[in-house]
């Protein structure tokens, strides 16, 4: 894990979805979502429900934000 990791999930919980959080970084969605889910491979959990355009923190995430 490393800081831009972390700060990527900060701001999709902040934005409410993967493309606010790009857009308010800025950086490209697909590279959020691909820093994001090596995150999730190397904790072996995965951080957010994808809920269509929106994601909510699963127990995981919510130990990870706090």
């Amino acid at each position: 894990m490393d800081l831009r990791q972390a700060a990527y999930v900060v701001a999709v919980v902040d934005e409410g979805s993967f493309t606010a959080a790009a857009a308010s970084i800025p950086v490209s969605q697909p590279a959020l979502s691909q820093a994001i889910a090596a995150l999730e491979r190397e904790l072996g959990t995965e951080l957010f429900h994808r809920l269509g355009r929106r994601v909510q923190l699963t127990p995981a995430g919510e130990a990870f934000v706090v």
